[in-house]
């Protein structure tokens, strides 16, 4: 029973913690808190660096000791005074032994320094591998995002009803440009026409002249009779024209 809950409570939250992670935040926290481990570590290859640095002094101490003890004995042998060379000599043999001592924890502290400089390189290159991958992971993330954004809105016209309306408002306004045209040459045609007929009946209108004239000339009518003039000829033609 007590798993059966245990199960259902990391149902539970699980999902809900998974639905509040954000991975571009997550990727991002991590590169900073591996970045942030540098400075530690850097600081502890410093100490190591320093304690191979304290013992290489020490050994040069004792190394001078050894010097001075081994001349301290040969100068008591030399004054026949053995005791106080098996004195020195006694010192000589501790001293010995510390060297001994601080050379094997210099050769372990070397090991250690060398290793922490290894581990330091190993980190910085995954730190730059996994900073890369971070990266692309969120140029990737952020790609996905903008194509989510333009699916949402593409849709949102078809849900909307955005589409449809902008296709009924842009074949209104082409159905409103045909027609305004079709009355544009309509009217040019009917300008056309009227046109037209004014130069027919002003044509009828000349020849009609032409023959009075004629007639006139050859006597067979009076010159009684009212002569068209241009001035009557382009008034008969307004008059034409108003009839229209």
């Amino acid at each position: 029973m007590w798993n059966r809950f245990k199960r259902l409570m990391k149902s539970i939250f699980g999902g809900w913690i998974s639905s509040m992670e954000d991975p571009v935040e997550i990727l991002e926290q991590n590169i900073r808190d591996m970045r942030d481990k540098v400075p530690a570590m850097n600081e502890n290859i410093a100490m190591i660096k320093a304690n191979v640095t304290l013992l290489e002094r020490e050994i040069s101490k004792i190394d001078e000791e050894e010097k001075t003890l081994i001349a301290n004995v040969k100068a008591a042998i030399s004054a026949s005074r053995d005791d106080l060379a098996a004195g020195y000599a006694s010192t000589l043999e501790s001293v010995r032994t510390s060297r001994s001592r601080a050379q094997g924890q210099m050769k372990a502290a070397r090991g250690a320094y060398e290793k922490a400089l290894d581990v330091k390189k190993a980190f910085m290159k995954e730190l730059e591998k996994k900073t890369k991958e971070a990266m692309l992971a969120i140029q990737e993330a952020n790609r996905a995002k903008w194509q989510k954004e333009v699916a949402d809105a593409m849709e949102s016209f078809e849900v909307g009803g955005i589409d449809q309306t902008h296709d009924e408002m842009v074949k209104k306004i082409e159905q409103d440009s045909a027609v305004s045209e079709a009355r544009m040459e309509m009217a040019l045609g009917k300008m056309d026409n009227d046109k037209l007929k004014i130069e027919e009946e002003a044509e009828k209108i000349r020849a009609a002249e032409l023959v009075k004239q004629f007639k006139i000339e050859m006597g067979m009518e009076s010159t009684s009779a009212p002569v068209q003039t241009p001035a009557t000829e382009v008034q008969n033609q307004q008059k034409i024209s108003e009839g229209q």
